[in-house]
């Protein structure tokens, strides 16, 4: 059953982890698994961070959404013993070229709070997006 764009824009908020996918120019969807933030104002920021190695700061996710600013976040609960707990949440999104100060700071102060790993904020810095749409699904009524 379809989830009510509010029950699925606090699913959204409720979590920290999902796929996070951009076009590439050439080989079209381009999804990474990622740690998100959001704000109450609907922005999304994916950190690009100093905790993981990298071969470079600056990552593809990044020139895909120079070529394109489209993209798409996806979380979703799984539960194998019990189909009606499934639910997904995707957020249409489109990235800010050039966002506030305070939203990058807010977004990162998200972050810190909510992934230990980020608690000194260890960003080269933080990809904001706008959610433009949020859609979802679930099993049943019942909260997972």
């Amino acid at each position: 059953m379809r989830l009510d764009a509010g029950v699925a824009r606090a699913r959204l908020g409720e979590h920290v982890h999902g796929v996070f996918c951009t076009l590439h120019p050439a080989r079209g969807p381009d999804p990474q698994p990622v740690v998100y933030a959001v704000t109450d104002d609907d922005h999304i920021g994916v950190p690009i961070d100093r905790v993981k190695p990298k071969a470079s700061s600056r990552l593809q996710r990044e020139d895909n959404l120079d070529a394109d600013p489209r993209g798409a976040l996806l979380i979703e609960n799984w539960d194998p013993d019990d189909w009606s707990r499934l639910w997904w949440v995707r957020a249409d999104v489109e990235h800010v070229a050039a966002p506030s100060d305070a939203v990058v700071e807010d977004l990162a102060d998200r972050l810190a709070r909510a992934v230990p790993q980020y608690a000194d904020k260890p960003f080269h810095r933080v990809l904001v997006c706008r959610i433009v749409r949020v859609t979802g699904w679930s099993a049943s009524e019942e909260p997972a």
